[in-house]
Order: C-alpha cells, then sequence, then structure tokens
C-alpha cells in the first residue's frame, strides 16, 4: 500500500515491534547514564554530613533508574515477541512487564517535572540542605565555599537542572512506547476493539 499500513495491523508488525523494543533499550541505557551522572558528579554532595536526603535526590537516582532498568527489561521482551509471535506466554509477559514499566515511567516523569518545578520555585534551596553551613544563601546558585558546604552550590543547581530536563523526556518517551507495546499484546491476544479490528484485518 502507497501510504503504508495504519491501524492495530500496523503496530502489531513485528518490525515496528522490534523497533519499538530497540528504543526502550536505547532510552533505557539513557536514563541510567543520566542517573549516574547526576549522583556522582552533583547530588552525592546533597547528603551532606548528616545523610539528610531530600524528595529531590530520592527522584533522580532511585525511579529513575527502576524506570531505566524496567525499561531495558521491557524492550528485551518486545525483541523476543517479536520474533515469537504465536508465543502467549510472551504475550502476556510483554503485557505484564510494559504495563509496570509505563506506570512507572509515567511516575518517574511527573516526579522529575515536580522536582523541577520544586528546585526553581525554591531557588535551589532543598538541593543543598544537607549542608551543615550557616552562611548558606537564599538563592543556591549564589556561590560559597567554606569548611562545612565544601562544595560550589551554583553547580549543583544548574547542573542539576540541566540533567533532570532530558532525563523528564527520557521518562515520557519510555512510558509513550512501554503503552504501544501494551497495546501490542492486547492485540495478538485478542482483548479489546483494536484486537477485533486486527482480526479482522487477518481475515
Amino acid at each position: 500500500m502507497a501510504g503504508g499500513r495504519r491501524g492495530p495491523g500496523a503496530l502489531a508488525e513485528p518490525q515496528r515491534l522490534m523497533r519499538s523494543g530497540l528504543g526502550l533499550i536505547v532510552l533505557g541505557h539513557g536514563s541510567l547514564v543520566l542517573g549516574a551522572i547526576v549522583h556522582g558528579s552533583v547530588l552525592r554532595h546533597v547528603a551532606g554530613a548528616r545523610r539528610a536526603v531530600t524528595p529531590e535526590y530520592a527522584v533522580a537516582n532511585v525511579v529513575s533508574v527502576c524506570s531505566g532498568l524496567l525499561s531495558i527489561a521491557a524492550g528485551i521482551v518486545a525483541i523476543l515477541v517479536s520474533h515469537n509471535l504465536s508465543r502467549a506466554v510472551l504475550h502476556w509477559t510483554m503485557l505484564g512487564v510494559c504495563l509496570l514499566n509505563c506506570l512507572l515511567s509515567t511516575a518517574c516523569s511527573v516526579g522529575l517535572a515536580l522536582a523541577f518545578a520544586l528546585t526553581v520555585h525554591g531557588r535551589g534551596t532543598h538541593l543543598v540542605s544537607g549542608c551543615n553551613s550557616s552562611a548558606l544563601p537564599v538563592d543556591a546558585r549564589a556561590a560559597i565555599a567554606t569548611n562545612d558546604c565544601p562544595f560550589n552550590t551554583t553547580r549543583i543547581y544548574d547542573t542539576a537542572l540541566a540533567l533532570w530536563f532530558p532525563s523528564l523526556l527520557l521518562a515520557a518517551a519510555e512510558a509513550v512506547l512501554s503503552g504501544r507495546c501494551c497495546l501490542v499484546a492486547l492485540v495478538f491476544r485478542g482483548i479489546g476493539p483494536c484486537a477485533r479490528s486486527y482480526g479482522r484485518e487477518q481475515v
């Protein structure tokens, strides 16, 4: 067909499913790399001497990493399904893993957006709450380096925001691709109106 296939049948094509799986693997690795950079170069300073963990720290380092790992797993399952279209066990596995990843990636993107907004609104004060210095500025972008707070607060604020934004985009893309894989799994199992349309196309 000159315009290409559309509808449920197009989503269920093995090549498209394999591309979705590869996309999830790439996005998952990207989330892991960004999470490692945020932790290693920025947010490891947040805990400070008292090991005070802020919500931003938890969102950027726990939820993002879990979402990245689950996206890689979902991508692998999607690729397996694209090469074994008749295996019902793989269909249900893809449905479960991708549904969980879709929910987690959505929660991750919402959490990162919230952390981004709170950090901008609070001018980065939450990012340096673990610092024991009594000379903390009202705005975290104002540089400070004392014996109690030996790191540059300006670098932490700017770098955290610069890395959180692409992490948010990656999490949103993971949620979209996982949702597509869930739809494909439902189509393969004959569940929902899309599956009935796909069945008529096959006939």
